[in-house]
């Protein structure tokens, strides 16, 4: 059975076709159902983040592992308030500090936090681990559904585990329909790649994951710079697994249209066919390959492009994908570590 998929005629939560959306998903939330909807950085896949067998069919719907935690959302930037409703646990006055700084200057954003776990978090959520993942999306309709429901929402991204992340409700279809109960399709997500993550768990705050909110921005917030993280904390956030957003198609880049065309003669060499992931201006320069996904071509346009060109190449029946490598602050932070971790084999 198909799952469905509400089509929103806007982003207005009062709007009355969007507003009886909004109840008809936080009502499935509320029941311990499965929820896919927009975020500015990708779609997310819902449950009540205060149940436990809501939060385990997160893990089942998407093949994901356990040991794999969860991003926990929320609606308002209250750390009191969270610590009350048992999402966080007690910050010491240091944990207190840090956070407050970073959310009055990112929160609504792309930017999660790891702090000491609450008590009502089940252990599913923290994949059995003392910390939990918060943050504050920004996207309108994900903040009116967690206020309907009532509930914080544990949501990673609504795709099977391990797969490239989703930027449109057709991305989700294409990965888990009849796996889940509701699809709210906002269109296109904005930002197009996950949240930054920072533990502030330790007495130095450490980037866990570069995402939408640049480490630069962070450590100004914060007055500080960022650690780099270790391997025994992966637990702590989603997404560090070595091999991860990843189409079926092998990733192969280069720096230059030279490398770019070694690349391209050496796979077909192989008997493979190759796909091009980049901007029109290396396209029209390289002149081949095709099958191409037309990238824009300024940082912002890679990365709400970036998830979709992976998922129609591999449509495309690619065997290898070509792209320009990326380096950078900010964003390209962000893009050049989805793009190692895709590239993985």
């Amino acid at each position: 059975m198909r799952t469905e998929l509400l089509p929103l005629a806007s982003h207005d939560p009062a709007e009355p076709g969007v507003r009886q959306a909004l109840q008809r998903a936080a009502g499935l939330i509320r029941a311990g159902g499965l929820v896919a909807f927009p975020t500015e950085t990708v779609y997310g896949l819902g449950a009540d983040a205060l149940d436990a067998a809501a939060t385990a069919a997160i893990f089942t719907a998407k093949a994901r592992a356990l040991n794999d935690p969860l991003i926990v959302h929320v609606d308002a930037p209250d750390l009191d308030a969270l610590g009350a409703r048992g999402v966080i646990g007690p910050l010491t006055a240091r944990q207190r500090q840090r956070a407050r700084r970073l959310i009055d200057a990112f929160w609504p954003g792309p930017l999660t936090l790891v702090l000491p776990r609450g008590a009502r978090v089940p252990a599913t959520v923290t994949a059995g681990g003392d910390s939990v993942a918060v943050r504050m999306p920004r996207h309108p309709i994900a903040l009116a559904l967690i206020a309907a429901a009532g509930t914080p929402i544990a949501a990673p991204s609504a795709n099977r585990f391990g797969h490239v992340s989703p930027t449109t409700a057709a991305h989700v279809r294409e990965d888990l329909d009849g796996r889940i109960d509701l699809i709210l399709d906002g269109g296109p997500t904005d930002i197009g790649v996950e949240s930054t993550v920072v533990d502030l768990r330790e007495d130095a705050s450490r980037l866990l994951r570069p995402g939408g909110a640049a480490r630069e921005d962070i450590e100004a917030a914060l007055g500080q710079p960022l650690l780099r993280p270790e391997a025994r904390r992966v637990a702590a956030s989603p997404g560090l697994l070595d091999k991860h957003y990843a189409p079926r198609a092998a990733l192969r880049s280069a720096q230059d249209l030279d490398g770019l065309r070694a690349i391209v003669a050496e796979e077909r060499a192989r008997g493979q066919r190759v796909g091009a992931l980049l901007n029109a201006h290396d396209l029209a320069a390289l002149g081949d390959p095709a099958p191409a996904y037309c990238l824009g071509d300024t940082l912002e346009a890679v990365a709400r492009g970036l998830y979709a060109g992976l998922r129609a190449l591999d449509a495309a029946g690619v065997d290898v994908i070509i792209h320009r490598s990326i380096t950078g602050p900010g964003l390209a932070e962000a893009l050049a570590d989805r793009l190692r971790r895709a590239a993985a084999r």
